[in-house]
């Protein structure tokens, strides 16, 4: 047998006997005759509660300082995971970020990871232990603690397999794969055996809170193999593959939603040459992401733009753009964060058309307007107003029949 690793997310290990169990599960995989290394969240809700503290004593607390105080959720989580598998009778070491060698960029709370030295790693496998990382974290050259964002234990799982070279990567999670939407809100959800990496990393950056986007980004770059299964019972999940030909025969694989998005607009908007390089490097500078974009046909020598971003940054988005009004010489600035976005994915799009125009009439027929509007090879995304957010999901769902397995456009 090869070389595996797992990653448990804070739901898989947030109290005792769940991380008993996970124990469990890895030291059957050890005893199948694997060499296992595993990556490991903060225990369910301590992020949310260190946060929590961190702002108890500061309003904006630096991000050095928050990224040292996260970092420490992780250890808690894989020291205790360390002792039960010890308990099992079974040799396992935790280990850090800084202790694995995780080097990262110094962006704090968003760092990239640019480097990691296994030889730790290797030399722990070959000595017969159980290798338990910290996911979530990392180190820069100048030895200052970083945290990856929210959700990155997924991305440090796939760069240590990556790495690794392993034989696979296998992430469990509290679902038991990957659905064609939310089983939480749409009424006829169904888990997907197999989906695209391409697919996946749409929907990872779309609002499917199963896999984070930058790890898909590093499976399918280092064709990691990758896989989605239930912490808590046994089956397959679901297998992120390389497209192929059969594939493209299911038209639309799913339908995501994100509520975690802002509207951003400028009024008056000079129409020459630079404005909107002028604002959207301001933006980068800041390193916040901008999503979608729309501009509209100039009148008088103005126009509107409007863009999205991460809900999280929308006052520190309008705060930037505020300040080079002068410079650019628009009119005024909004913010809106009463909006979602709702997508329409599946690889089938690039052999099929009518997919957009169903999905627009439906949405019609539901009352939903459409405020902004952006494609790709395999997605349409949809911004509407966050209280019709579910409604559009649904009606969306049915008209593709996405509870089938064979799901082809209808005019």
């Amino acid at each position: 047998m090869g070389v595996i690793v797992q990653k448990y997310g804070g739901t898989s290990v947030a109290d005792s006997q769940k991380i008993k169990n996970v124990a469990k599960r890895i030291t059957q995989s050890h005893k199948d005759g694997n060499s296992v290394v595993v990556v490991v969240s903060a225990m369910g809700g301590s992020t949310d509660q260190l946060i929590k503290l961190a702002h108890e004593i500061s309003d904006k607390p630096p991000e050095r300082e928050l990224d040292m105080l996260l970092s420490t959720g992780e250890q808690v989580s894989i020291a205790l995971l360390a002792m039960a598998v010890s308990k099992l009778g079974f040799h396992a070491i935790s280990l850090t970020g800084n202790q694995v060698g995780i080097i990262t960029d110094e962006f704090y709370s968003n760092a990239r990871i640019k480097s990691i030295n296994n030889d730790r790693i290797l030399s722990e496998l070959d000595q017969g232990k159980i290798v338990i990382l910290a996911g979530f974290q990392g180190i820069t050259i100048d030895d200052e603690i970083t945290t990856l964002g929210r959700g990155a234990s997924d991305t440090t799982a796939v760069a240590v397999a990556a790495s690794l070279n392993a034989d696979r990567c296998e992430i469990y999670t509290d679902v038991d794969g990957v659905y064609t939407s939310d089983p939480r809100v749409v009424k006829g959800a169904r888990k997907l055996d197999q989906i695209t990496y391409d697919e996946m990393l749409e929907m990872a950056g779309l609002g499917t809170k199963v896999l984070h986007s930058r790890c898909v980004e590093l499976a399918k770059k280092f064709e990691v193999p990758l896989s989605v299964r239930s912490s808590f019972h046994k089956g397959e999940g679901t297998i992120i593959v390389k497209e192929s030909k059969i594939m493209e025969e299911v038209v639309v694989s799913g339908v995501t939603s994100d509520k975690d998005q802002a509207k951003v607009s400028l009024i008056g908007l000079p129409d020459t040459p630079g404005m909107a390089a002028e604002i959207f490097q301001a933006l980068a500078d800041a390193s916040i992401n901008i999503d979608m974009i729309i501009q509209n046909a100039s009148q008088d020598g103005t126009a509107d733009l409007s863009f999205t971003t991460a809900e999280k940054d929308l006052d520190k988005t309008v705060e930037i753009v505020s300040r080079i009004k002068e410079k650019v010489g628009f009119n005024s600035v909004n913010g809106d964060f009463n909006i979602a976005k709702v997508s329409v994915i599946g690889i089938g799009m690039k052999s099929h058309v009518g997919i957009a125009s169903k999905t627009f009439r439906v949405l019609a027929d539901a009352g939903i307007n459409i405020q902004m509007i952006s494609t790709s090879e395999i997605k349409i995304s949809c911004v509407i107003k966050e209280d019709q957010t579910e409604n559009a999901v649904q009606v969306i769902h049915d008209v593709f029949e996405l509870g089938h397995v064979d799901n082809k456009v209808s005019n």
